[in-house]
């Protein structure tokens, strides 16, 4: 199935649901720009999500989404909202969708939970869903365990439901890749993290454009929730602890509210800097249309070239 013709979007390419990030300017800049804009309500209040979706809707008139992390205690709340104001687009992560989508589809919603496995992409399908998002752990924040080479093609081998690929996507190569495994569509958060209409601070973005290939780090797996971020004094800090046992009271002590240090305070030496492994590749801020223009011109470059490419081999010598 077409994802652009099924969500009304000019370019197949969803932006990721970044925590406290993913808010009204980059999101009306994504829309705006033809691809998905997804407003991240996790961790924010009903009334912060109603004033967001108000201002997402002053200043777009494309097709958006909102990100529901369902083990949210405000989840209920928000699922609500996403009906009265005819929110389109619904993702979903951090549970199951199953006590809500029988209520979203009524109302027309398009749901698309996130996935890290073929598992969960089969009840996903089974429970209604009308696409999933596979997110390989290369991706930044929350993580699954496995990398996206493998998942992509086993989760759309596993579905009849288009499949969007995330984690590890940062330029038209990496768009590339993902249909050539299988996907409708891809999912990206970190380059986005450079976007002009992003609001995440200036020193947040410069830990991104000097990072390398070995920059980031995942802590929380000794407790089930693995997040990747760049490493930075608090993350390493955190993995030590982690290495020596440390409770989880120990442990929330130095990241309680981390992310928004972060995020709103610029403080990247005890904030919590989620971004993912791509982070390596990025050397430029710039406009989210440009991003979007240059990475599907790199990829329709790439496959023309690839075109003229003999994959028959068949001048090859035999070994015997």
């Amino acid at each position: 199935m077409n994802v652009t013709k099924m969500l009304g979007i000019d370019y197949p390419i969803f932006q990721g649901a970044m925590a406290q990030i993913s808010r009204e300017p980059l999101i009306s800049a994504v829309s705006n720009a033809g691809g998905l804009g997804i407003l991240a309500a996790g961790g924010r209040t009903p009334a912060e999500i109603e004033a967001e979706i108000k201002l997402i809707q002053a200043n777009t008139s494309r097709p958006f989404a909102v990100n529901i992390m369902l083990m949210d205690q405000n989840s209920e709340a928000i699922s609500e909202l996403v009906i009265k104001y005819n929110v389109p687009i619904v993702t979903t992560g951090a549970g199951s969708p199953k006590k809500f989508i029988e209520k979203w589809k009524a109302a027309g919603i398009i749901v698309i939970p996130v996935i890290p496995n073929v598992k969960i992409a089969k009840k996903m399908e089974a429970l209604g869903a009308d696409a999933v998002v596979a997110e390989g752990m290369e991706a930044g924040g929350h993580i699954g365990s496995l990398s996206s080479l493998p998942l992509w093609p086993q989760v759309v081998d596993a579905v009849s439901i288009p499949v969007i690929a995330a984690g590890g996507i940062g330029d038209g190569r990496g768009v590339l890749a993902a249909f050539a495994l299988g996907a409708s569509g891809v999912q990206v958060g970190t380059r986005f993290l450079l976007a002009k209409e992003c609001p995440v601070r200036e020193k947040f973005k410069q830990l991104v454009l000097e990072a390398t290939d070995t920059s980031t780090l995942i802590t929380g797996s000794s407790h089930g929730a693995p997040v990747r971020t760049i490493a930075n004094p608090l993350s390493t800090k955190y993995a030590e602890l982690e290495k020596q046992n440390a409770t989880d009271e120990e442990l929330n002590s130095i990241s309680q509210g981390a992310l928004k240090k972060a995020v709103f305070e610029d403080d990247v030496i005890n904030g919590s800097v989620m971004a993912g492994e791509i982070s390596g590749m990025l050397n430029k801020e710039e406009s989210v249309s440009d991003m979007i223009k240059e990475m599907f011109n790199e990829a329709e470059n790439l496959k023309n070239k690839l075109s003229a490419v003999d994959f028959t081999f068949s001048n090859a010598p035999h070994h015997g």
